[in-house]
């Protein structure tokens, strides 16, 4: 086959335009942190009391806050950032000032941390899934 071009003077890397709001993002694996807050809440709001994605403060591709009322009836806000989840706030949609808490890697860590209810919670619905997944095995 004959061209009038050379494969090799083609370039190897798509370049984005200034312009661009990919341009930050080539090569990279990124997550949309509000659809990360999303699925959060819906793995865990059976073991708190309740749970949602804030609807005041900002979510978008790098940062997303959830408030949540533990089962035992305190409150938090969030915050959900690639460095994991922390608590940034007392109040649903409050961000505490200078406040430095630990961050955790999951949701489970963290409210293993802030709720002994949770851990219940959570230990009777794994106890319940074992028991029918046993239950299942031997139909």
């Amino acid at each position: 086959m004959e061209v009038d071009y050379n494969p090799m003077d083609l370039p190897v890397n798509t370049v984005y335009e200034d312009e661009s709001e990919f341009r930050d993002l080539e090569g990279t694996d990124v997550k949309d942190m509000c659809l990360e807050a999303e699925a959060i809440v819906n793995d865990v709001l059976f073991a708190v009391g309740n749970m949602f994605v804030s609807k005041t403060l900002p979510c978008a591709v790098d940062v997303a806050y959830i408030n949540v009322e533990i089962k035992e009836g305190t409150r938090y806000c969030l915050e959900l950032t690639d460095a994991g989840l922390r608590v940034a706030g007392y109040a649903f949609d409050h961000l505490a000032e200078g406040l430095c808490s630990q961050y955790h890697e999951t949701v489970y860590s963290l409210l293993d941390s802030l709720s002994p209810a949770y851990r219940e919670a959570f230990g009777n619905a794994l106890l319940q899934r074992l028991e029918a997944l046993k239950r299942d095995g031997q139909s």
